[in-house]
């Protein structure tokens, strides 16, 4: 009973309303046909450590400090925050299994609510800053930022939590990546939600390693995000973004990493100069594959009520364009059907403005299910059985996103990679490709010309192991070459 009635509890009724007012009758039947099967599946319930899981973390720790003494800025706006969750946020900070931390509050109310809760505890690790004015969520956290005297700096919001051992677990990923000789620009973790009363966790997001031209549909990098303290004070919060600041801050952050790459020649003529290209952005940005943040729900929430914030998804949808216009890129950004995610349109195409992809492809279906275009590094159809109509798991299926390899029979190659796919295509079929079949090859995605393409592999006796197998290894090959390979699921093509 329980979760049937998490199910149709009011947020849930009133957010399907919504899509439904918003894409129609159809589509939000299928939207609201998946959620219900998603809810039937999930199965989650989240414990902090045991007090032996507590003590082993501290004593880690300190051996950790010794050799990697990292220094973290929790920074947190505060804005007239009710006197539960701000304890449960300072709380859960003082907790923290790794030591060395600093807490900055900066603190925009009008009254002293926050003031007077701040007063009660005696850390001096806990730095209030009482803000002149209320500057706007980047003004204010622009504030905050200028007092920061960590190494990296963690962003929180105001009535959120961390876990205990968010800070140790990021430390721990900062000494392995130490160990390899990298320094990372930005690590970020999963999280889940939590209800108003900071009772009962659910919706974990389970995040994927960085995935670039996902993030360019969705901040899904989002809590907890903890940045090299240089790099955020180089490039702070816009306010011309605010709902979706830290998004935008991100993408900032990203550029500045490709610049700063190219600046110190990194890149400069050498014989892996493609892949220490491609490569540099995954190591400046580390996945910790762990819940360290609990997002709290109520009804003013983003979380809770998507709607609350309208002018935020707004924002995000400016600072993706904006970001892409930085770069040259000539596109047209809107909103997908959920809320949060957007859709990249490049105008004359993303093989033709960006010289970081090797290929584009779209998503083959077969009687209304997915049924190719996409794999991953293992030879698994990415969303395989899927059906057209749903989005998967936190919208994956639909949105624009790099991807090991892209399915042979649905793709464009830009030019300079032509002689891998030749190479490619004859070591694992024994068979050539034809000028005409190249020439498909070099297309755009269109159904009336991969039809012919089809039929031509057909017609050369190609098996479907051969096809796959070919299409695995070109994706192998162009990301060693330094590519991003693209797949666009906004490109179908019925088998």
């Amino acid at each position: 009973m329980g979760k049937i009635s998490r199910i149709f509890n009011a947020a849930n009724i009133r957010r399907t309303v919504k899509y439904i007012r918003k894409n129609g009758v159809a589509d939000g039947f299928y939207a609201a046909l998946e959620r219900l099967q998603e809810k039937r599946k999930e199965e989650y319930s989240y414990s902090g450590l045991t007090e032996a899981e507590r003590e082993k973390q501290e004593r880690v720790a300190e051996e950790l400090q010794q050799e990697l003494p990292v220094t973290f800025s929790i920074l947190v706006p505060a804005f007239e925050t009710k006197e539960d969750y701000l304890r449960a946020l300072i709380e859960s900070v003082l907790l923290q299994t790794w030591k060395r931390f600093e807490l900055i509050l900066a603190d925009a109310s009008a009254s002293d609510r926050v003031e007077q809760v701040v007063k009660q505890y005696e850390d001096v690790r806990i730095r209030y800053i009482r803000l002149g004015k209320n500057e706007g969520i980047s003004g204010n956290s622009n504030a905050g930022l200028r007092e920061v005297t960590g190494d990296y700096v963690g962003l929180l919001d105001h009535d959120d939590v961390l876990t205990e051992d968010a800070l140790y677990e990021m430390a721990k990923a900062l000494y392995a990546e130490n160990d390899r000789g990298n320094v990372p620009v930005m690590l970020y973790s999963d999280e889940d939600k939590m209800d108003g009363g900071g009772k009962r966790f659910y919706d974990p997001h389970y995040k994927t390693d960085f995935n670039y031209d996902l993030f360019l549909s969705n901040n899904y990098i989002c809590h907890f995000l903890v940045v090299r303290a240089e790099y955020l004070k180089q490039v702070g919060f816009r306010s011309l973004y605010d709902g979706a600041q830290d998004y935008d801050m991100i993408l900032q952050v990203l550029r500045r990493v490709k610049m700063n790459e190219e600046m110190e020649g990194r890149m400069a003529l050498s014989a892996n100069a493609g892949r220490k290209k491609a490569e540099a952005m995954q190591r400046a940005v580390i996945h910790v594959p762990k819940v360290l943040y609990h997002w709290r729900c109520h009804v003013q929430s983003t979380a809770e009520n998507p709607d609350s914030k309208m002018y935020a998804y707004e924002a995000g949808r400016k600072a993706v364009n904006d970001y892409c216009r930085e770069l040259g890129y000539q596109v047209r950004m809107r909103h997908e059907k959920h809320l949060g995610f957007y859709r990249v349109s490049y105008l004359s195409g993303p093989l033709d403005q960006r010289n970081d992809l090797g290929a584009v492809g779209g998503r083959l279906l077969r009687k209304g299910r997915v049924a190719g275009g996409a794999y991953d590094a293992s030879g698994r159809i990415c969303y395989e059985g899927m059906p057209k109509r749903f989005s998967g798991y936190m919208h994956r299926a639909v949105l624009m996103q790099n991807v090991d390899a892209l399915d042979i029979r649905f793709l464009r190659i830009r030019e300079e990679a032509v002689p891998i796919l030749m190479e490619v295509f004859y070591q694992e079929t024994g068979k050539h490709l034809s000028e005409r079949q190249l020439g498909f090859l070099q297309t755009q995605l269109e159904p009336d010309r991969q039809n012919l393409f089809i039929r031509d592999l057909q017609g050369m006796g190609c098996t479907q192991e051969q096809l796959k197998a070919v299409s695995l290894r070109l994706g192998e090959r162009l990301r060693e070459a330094g590519y991003r390979l693209l797949y666009d699921p906004g490109k179908e093509y019925s088998l």
